[in-house]
């Protein structure tokens, strides 16, 4: 009874949108978690696009039924404090997915697992894979550790490694590849009864300038909470001190909005501090391996492309993996086609990343010159990635310095 058709390592956001996916084609799944759900996480808004992995695994009417704030809009915010016209979904995308959510993701990383748990996923929680099973150069299972248990294995002809950023295959195999020109920090809390715009607006994701193009984001969260963090170089943050508490509130200054927003607020969490965040995988896959979610890469936040890859990787991961049990062939070339789309969609959103962070640019310069792009540039954001986006960077690299695409990523036959 320990073997699977698939194993899948981590069950967030993109282990159990694979699980779901797989058992929902008949496939029995295995999920392994090591932690006990719900748990802390953060990375709380959600994009246009990540309606449609979520309505294949049939959690369109959860979310609708859900106490997350309903989110219509991007807005921006100066250092002087003012504010850009939100950025509305619906003048673009003329579908219910132009209303998303911005989520608690103790409550939404549940509801994903209950989901998969629902359509047939076996799910092991607190369970933590210390290897994967390796035999004649293919991974066939994984060995794990169980709370109060001694080791436990199970086999199955691929196992879909989706286990966040402690990327279990990045670090076994020493395959990270972090991001040279994004080493970025974040220092983040939460915040209860700080302001909110009214009407429609009281959900959107704000992006708030500070100097050296560092940024607050300020994402309205259930029961009159925000989560709020800073986002800027490390010798920027750091230039005075290391102190937390004295980084965040002098940053806090630097951005009038932010000051007001919060000034009535009771903060109610400690800080947090993470940095160099952007990174991909060497390789996506190996002989009987696939890599998906933050176990395959991640990119800099000030998007919100996270939980977009997470959800959409793990659905792409999913039918390539039936594919691959349906032939029977479980070899690492067989994912290049996953590998493409998710690096493809990746590279758009790493290419507006960079732009940016660039002194140079500004998206009302772009838009001023090129307004027939417009719909180009809204697809990007909103995660409408399988398009060709060559003639919007060609236009925008009249503006600031866009990067090659990154040469790793896809599996290791084909590299």
């Amino acid at each position: 009874m320990n073997r699977y058709d698939a194993i899948v390592i981590g069950a967030g956001p993109s282990g159990s949108t694979a699980a779901a996916v797989l058992a929902s084609k008949g496939r029995r799944v295995l999920a392994i978690e090591r932690e006990k759900f719900p748990r802390y996480h953060v990375g709380e808004s959600l994009i246009p696009y990540t309606y449609f992995p979520l309505e294949r695994i049939g959690m369109i009417e959860r979310m609708k039924k859900s106490h997350f704030p309903s989110k219509y809009s991007v807005q921006f915010v100066g250092r002087s404090g003012n504010l850009s016209q939100p950025f509305y979904f619906f003048e673009h995308l003329k579908h219910e997915a132009a209303c998303t959510w911005q989520v608690l993701r103790s409550e939404f990383d549940q509801m994903l697992m209950d989901n998969a748990r629902e359509k047939g996923v076996e799910v092991l929680e607190e369970t933590k894979v210390t290897e994967t099973i390796d035999e004649n150069g293919t991974v066939t299972g994984v060995r794990a550790k169980a709370k109060d248990e001694g080791t436990l294995e199970f086999r199955a002809p691929i196992t879909i490694d989706a286990s966040g950023r402690d990327s279990l295959s990045m670090l076994r195999n020493n395959w990270r590849v972090r991001d040279d020109q994004l080493k970025k920090i974040s220092i983040w809390t939460y915040y209860k009864g700080a302001l909110r715009d009214p009407g429609r607006d009281e959900g959107a994701t704000t992006i708030a300038s500070i100097p050296e193009r560092g940024w607050f984001w300020y994402i309205p969260l259930p029961d009159d909470m925000v989560s709020v963090g800073v986002v800027a170089e490390s010798d920027y943050l750091y230039r005075d001190t290391r102190d937390l508490e004295e980084i965040f509130v002098r940053e806090v200054t630097n951005n009038r909005w932010i000051e007001k927003h919060l000034a009535i607020a009771q903060r109610t969490e400690p800080l947090r501090v993470t940095g160099e965040f952007s990174y991909r995988s060497r390789y996506t896959a190996a002989d009987g391996l696939v890599l998906t979610g933050d176990a395959f890469g991640f990119l800099d936040p000030v998007f919100s492309s996270g939980l977009f890859f997470a959800l959409r990787g793990g659905e792409l991961v999913a039918d390539a993996v039936d594919a691959a049990l349906t032939a029977g062939d479980y070899s690492a070339g067989r994912f290049n086609d996953y590998a493409n789309e998710m690096c493809s969609g990746m590279e758009a959103m790493r290419r507006l990343v960079y732009a940016f962070y660039d002194h140079g640019f500004s998206f009302a310069d772009l838009m001023k010159e090129h307004p027939d792009l417009s719909p180009d540039l809204t697809d990007c954001l909103i995660g409408n990635l399988s398009r060709d986006f060559e003639p919007l960077f060609k236009a925008v690299s009249k503006f600031a310095a866009v990067p090659d695409p990154l040469s790793h990523g896809r599996p290791l036959a084909a590299a």
